[in-house]
């Protein structure tokens, strides 16, 4: 079957998106309201974009035409954590990720606990395996009028991670990690099936 975006509801086409790119890895963000109000939601939009300095990429689409309460902090305050979400947080992730009012502590509906970060004001989750502490360098708008999302780009300036993830060569463990990623309607998936392939050689093999 040929599906042409431009002729479907705007509706299927976004579910065509999240059922085709899968697993999608899960930015848990955690923020800080001009009020002190901390705030933490997940969002699936979520990649890596450069080693040096290292860049995360995280859209944030909009609520019937309003600013996501994270979107809205990250513009006001420059600063963001993104807290990564393991297969034993997954009820608590799912339970921010609700439509709540401006003042409601997401923290507290979750039973999470919110810590300090060193670099910037907004908490990290204390439950989390890696907490990665930003600053955002821009947020670039996309999408038609009404329905934009904003992509949030933002520079890592410190990580947090939990000892027993990391290797002697300083890497993530991925084993010990059980991070989730998300698929579409209410699906999720596991990291705990590994497979590695090694790459190949930068010369082909001569025949």
């Amino acid at each position: 079957m040929i599906i042409d975006p431009a002729q479907i509801d705007p509706r299927n086409t976004y579910q065509l998106l999240i059922g085709s790119i899968v697993p999608r890895p899960i930015a848990w963000v955690s923020t800080i309201a001009s009020d002190g109000t901390p705030n933490v939601a997940p969002f699936s939009f979520f990649m890596g974009v450069t080693g040096n300095p290292p860049t995360l990429a995280i859209s944030s689409g909009s609520r019937r035409g309003t600013k996501k309460d994270t979107l809205v902090n990250v513009e006001k305050s420059g600063e963001l954590v993104v807290n990564i979400v393991s297969e034993e947080l997954g009820n608590e992730m799912n339970l921010t990720s609700g439509e709540f009012p401006p003042d409601v502590d997401e923290f507290q509906v979750a039973g999470l606990t919110p810590i300090p970060s060193q670099r910037v004001r907004a908490p990290r989750v204390a439950e989390s395996p890696i907490n990665i502490e930003c600053v955002l360098k821009q947020v670039i708008y996309i999408g038609n009028e009404g329905s934009e999302s904003g992509l949030i780009i933002a520079e890592a300036v410190l990580w947090h991670v939990r000892d027993d993830l990391l290797t002697p060569q300083n890497t993530i463990d991925v084993s010990k990690l059980h991070a989730i990623g998300r698929l579409s309607g209410n699906w999720y998936t596991r990291t705990q099936d590994l497979f590695e392939i090694t790459r190949p050689a930068s010369q082909p093999p001569k025949i």
